[in-house]
């Protein structure tokens, strides 16, 4: 018996609509949609001709630095003025406000179709454990709804933060599942990168870097990345964010380090909105865009995702966390509008960003796939990226979820 029929879908490259049956978890069976006929199922939805997609998975998200412009009266004019404007508000942070903003994001999130997230937590001698506690808690109760992957931050360096690395190992051992670095903001790049890898060996966690987010190629701090995740061993779980710098380089140059990145198994996340904003302040004609080489990246079979990064504070001043809206971005700022190009991109808010982070998938509608961990996220009427949730905004994905199994761990990754 089928415990769940969605009505009227349409899958990317199927002409005809398509009823999804769901039991036990997994698809089991695609069939030709007919309208009028009722196939016996526990429970019926009516997609009503909306594309259907695995569940919207959230690569790099700040949660406890959200929603900060309705406290500041001005915008950064830099990516470290941003850091600096966060870290003095930072000292105004309470758990209970870190959890209300939180709330509201996820809450946006998640009616827009967002089933899994890698949240950024914050850890330093300013707010000390404070986002950590905070976030593990949230991971707990939003669970029927998002699954929740969180990445200890060291946004404010290690070396020149004395505290940090010992704060950043007590977050590990409360649970994070990642180890995060930001090593443009810390007086020994090479050395903060070594600690968080040394981190990461010592808990067997992911690492994820904010990397080269600058408009010229003045650091690559990329380069020392890819040599780490080599000597480690660590290929298959390591991500960087922002990338920026590499859209300076020259297209041979570009093409290579796609190339390095992809024997590495190192995924980028590229973060439009953000970067959009804040690259391209010093130049007055012609500003550069600021966003990694998304198309050499992919053409390099290099999982890309698409990220928010920040909802409406210095480093990025609007924003609903809705996916969506990344991949609107990316396709006018990355030049990615054939019908090609837009189904890639629904893969950069699906397949790519589950892959990176490790979240539960399936890759392709067919029998006897895993459906997403946390339902089944549709979009709009065209084969545009996907927009909200066809169950409704009454309910949360996760309030009619179908369980499925964890799929193989990638490359490197401990089974």
């Amino acid at each position: 018996m089928t415990d769940l029929l969605l009505r009227g879908c349409v899958l990317p490259g199927r002409p005809r609509l398509v009823d999804i049956s769901i039991a036990n978890g997994r698809i089991t069976e695609l069939l030709t949609h007919e309208p009028g006929v009722r196939a016996p199922a526990n429970e019926r939805i009516d997609v009503g001709g909306r594309v259907v997609t695995p569940g919207l998975v959230e690569a790099h998200i700040h949660l406890d630095k959200a929603l900060l412009s309705e406290r500041l009266a001005t915008g950064a004019e830099s990516a470290l003025d941003a850091i600096r404007m966060v870290a003095e508000a930072k000292r105004g942070f309470t758990a209970d406000d870190i959890r209300q903003r939180s709330c509201r994001v996820l809450d946006m999130a998640i009616a827009a179709g967002t089933t899994a997230m890698r949240v950024h937590v914050e850890v330093d001698p300013i707010i000390g454990l404070t986002s950590m506690e905070t976030a593990l808690a949230l991971k707990q109760e939003y669970a029927p709804a998002i699954d929740l992957r969180l990445c200890a931050f060291a946004q404010e360096g290690i070396l020149q933060a004395p505290g940090t690395e010992g704060l950043l190992r007590r977050a590990l051992q409360m649970g994070a599942d990642a180890i995060g670095g930001v090593p443009y903001n810390d007086r020994d790049a090479d050395q903060h990168i070594d600690i968080v890898f040394g981190l990461a060996q010592a808990f067997n966690v992911d690492v994820d870097f904010h990397i080269d987010f600058f408009d010229e190629p003045a650091h690559m701090h990329i380069r020392k990345v890819i040599d780490r995740t080599h000597r480690t061993g660590w290929r298959g779980r390591v991500a960087v964010g922002h990338l920026s710098e590499a859209s300076a380089l020259p297209a041979v140059e570009q093409k290579e380090l796609a190339e390095d990145l992809a024997k590495a198994g190192i995924g980028v996340i590229s973060l439009p909105a953000t970067d959009l904003y804040l690259m391209g302040r010093n130049d007055d004609i012609n500003p550069p865009r600021g966003l990694a080489p998304i198309r050499r990246l992919l053409a390099a079979d290099v999982p890309v995702a698409l990220g928010t990064n920040n909802v409406r504070n210095p480093f990025t001043p609007v924003g609903t966390a809705d996916l969506a809206h990344m991949a609107f971005l990316a396709s006018v700022a990355a030049h990615m509008g054939t019908p090609q190009d837009l189904r890639t991109l629904v893969d950069c808010l699906t397949i790519y960003p589950a892959r990176i982070c490790a979240c539960p998938t399936t890759a392709s509608f067919r029998a006897a796939a895993p459906t997403s961990s946390s339902g089944i996220a549709s979009a709009s009427r065209t084969s545009s990226p996907p927009s909200r949730s066809a169950l409704g905004d009454q309910e949360r994905p996760g309030d009619r979820r179908a369980r499925a199994p964890d799929p193989p761990p990638l490359e490197g990754r401990p089974r």
